[in-house]
């Protein structure tokens, strides 16, 4: 089975992360940020990666650290996780509906991170969290992750539907790039040989 352990420590933040990608989406996560905690709850069951998360940071600041530390390490466990790809479909996406609200994602598990972020919120703060680092959380992931990740909100007017939308429709992308392809479960999905480096 496909799993890792990360530990990232700083002066801000401590994060222990967990994750096994063959899972079947059990989940167990504090971070101290309520709202933060709902979203990885949903990234776990929706791709059913099982993702254990302990992180103390300092929110008495605010919740900047702890939620963009928190995408680092995930991403981290997530490409130790999936070592060479060997196998993996490699691409994901999902058009993903919550009520109102409809998000798009498109994913390539390329080693070549870069995030595509098209998604405007109307409130400053969903809870207590400012609605602005849920950016942040995506842009650590798919840095450390090593994705190519596009995400479109392409309507929708409640700001929780929108973010959850996003959240679920990683999930689903994720779940199908990282299934293994029977027919070519012994090779990199790449005429290159190897994924990562220059076009």
């Amino acid at each position: 089975m496909r799993k890792a352990r990360v530990e990232r420590n700083t002066n801000e933040t401590q994060i222990m992360v967990e994750l096994n990608l063959d899972g079947t989406g059990i989940y167990d996560v504090e971070t101290g940020v309520g709202f933060l905690d709902h979203m990885l709850e949903q990234l776990s069951r929706h791709s059913l990666m099982d993702l254990k998360v302990r992180a103390k940071g300092d929110l008495h600041i605010d919740f900047h650290h702890t939620t963009e530390d928190t995408g680092i390490a995930i991403g981290q466990a997530f490409s130790q996780a999936l070592g060479d790809k060997k196998g993996i479909n490699r691409y994901g996406s999902c058009l993903l509906p919550m009520d109102e609200a409809l998000t798009r994602v498109a994913l390539d598990c390329s080693n070549r991170p870069y995030l595509i972020w098209n998604v405007e919120f109307t409130r400053d703060k969903l809870g207590d969290m400012d609605t602005e680092l849920f950016r942040e959380w995506f842009q650590g992931f798919a840095q450390t992750a090593g994705l190519t990740l596009h995400i479109e909100n392409l309507y929708g007017d409640n700001n929780h539907h929108i973010v959850e939308s996003a959240f679920k429709a990683l999930a689903r992308s994720l779940r199908s790039a990282i299934e293994i392809d029977p027919r070519k479960s012994d090779a990199i999905p790449s005429t290159k040989g190897v994924l990562g480096g220059s076009l």
